[in-house]
């Protein structure tokens, strides 16, 4: 069931507030206002007013220039004109300059009321979903203006490294000097292919649909441990794993993959360089359709002013390692999905640990 939209009623004759009230209680929060000051005050006060009547012969300041001072600041609520004198001069006025949506005779009559009001709220409706709307289109643009700069410089960087790389080698006889410049061709090709797998990741939280399955933990942690075996041992990290579940968890693996990768990849990634005891660590307890995943590592940690920054789409905030600013955004769009949600606590120097939660399907 629909809520009822709350409506401001203002009118400097006291009896007709009260008889507005006692008519309408029942079917709408009423707000009442003697003068225009006070309406304003309720306006700032109460943010889901969606219908104003005011009477249009109000002392001090008129209805219509009441509705013009209010166009800016509450320009969401849906203006209603109570007037007795509903001469021509009025009407031109109201919609030129208080942008009226109708007018009421006084002495208002209630089916009349109860019909501009319901008129009104589908109005507001309407209204508040295309601003909505056009928030996210307006997001959208800006995203895609970051995009497309982004793709079109990273993609360009390496395959710019590669160019030079190959220019280089036409410049050597010696096969020492060749497998040199063959290391950095290596280096580039491997930017460019975690670059476009990343878009590939991007793709797919945008476009694709769930698939529902049965998880165990288990499973997927001992496929995890495996997929970092040779980066585990040709780094020296130590990669703890640990599951607790007892009770059926349904989820789209693919999405859960992908944001464990993301985090466990950047775990092993920001590592201390001269540390000798490296460490990652993936737990999860599923307890009440609820699967509550950490991933934990002893790395450089996150500066505490980058914290709010991590998932933006493109943010770096450490240049140890080449990224894309793609993962943790993934990771925040797949969680999305999901409808799971993500913590973060880390201290620089020490460590991060990141916590995600993620209700079963």
């Amino acid at each position: 069931m629909l809520k009822s939209p709350e409506i401001l009623y203002i009118d400097d004759e006291a009896n007709n507030l009260i008889s507005f009230k006692a008519t309408f209680r029942y079917r709408y929060q009423i707000y009442t206002a003697s003068n225009t000051d006070d309406a304003r005050s309720i306006l700032q006060e109460n943010p889901n007013i969606r219908v104003i009547f005011c009477d249009q012969r109000m002392p001090g300041e008129l209805g219509i220039d009441f509705f013009h001072s209010i166009r800016h600041t509450y320009p969401r609520p849906v203006r209603i004109l109570l007037t007795a004198y509903a001469d021509m001069e009025t009407v031109v006025g109201a919609v030129n300059k208080g942008h009226i949506f109708r007018f009421v005779r006084k002495p208002w009559v209630e089916e009349e009321i109860v019909s501009s009001i319901d008129q009104a709220n589908k109005f507001y409706i309407a209204n508040s979903l295309l601003d909505i709307r056009n928030e996210e289109l307006q997001k959208a643009y800006d995203e895609l203006d970051k995009f497309a700069y982004s793709v079109s410089h990273d993609l360009r960087d390496p395959l710019t490294g590669l160019l030079s790389a190959i220019k280089l080698a036409f410049e050597y006889d010696s096969v020492e000097r060749i497998h040199e410049i063959l290391g950095l061709m290596e280096s580039s090709v491997l930017k460019l292919n975690t670059y476009i797998n990343n878009l590939h990741d991007y793709y797919l939280l945008k476009r694709g649909e769930l698939s529902i399955a049965d998880i165990d933990f288990r499973l997927l942690f001992s496929y995890l441990e495996n997929f970092y075996s040779i980066y585990i041992q040709s780094h020296q990290v130590t990669f703890r794993v640990s599951s607790k579940q007892e009770e059926e968890f349904k989820s789209d693996e693919t999405t859960l993959k992908l944001i464990l990768h993301n985090l466990l990849s950047n775990a092993f990634k920001y590592q201390k360089l001269n540390s000798e005891d490296k460490l990652v660590e993936l737990s999860a307890v599923v307890e009440g359709s609820v699967a509550r995943i950490q991933v934990k590592d002893t790395g450089i940690g996150i500066a505490k002013e980058d914290i709010d920054d991590i998932f933006k789409l493109f943010f770096r905030g450490n240049d140890q390692v080449e990224g894309t600013g793609f993962g943790l955004y993934n990771v925040k769009s797949a969680l999305s999905k999901l409808q799971g949600e993500i913590s973060v606590d880390s201290v620089e120097g020490e460590g991060t640990t990141f916590t995600v939660v993620i209700p079963s399907k």
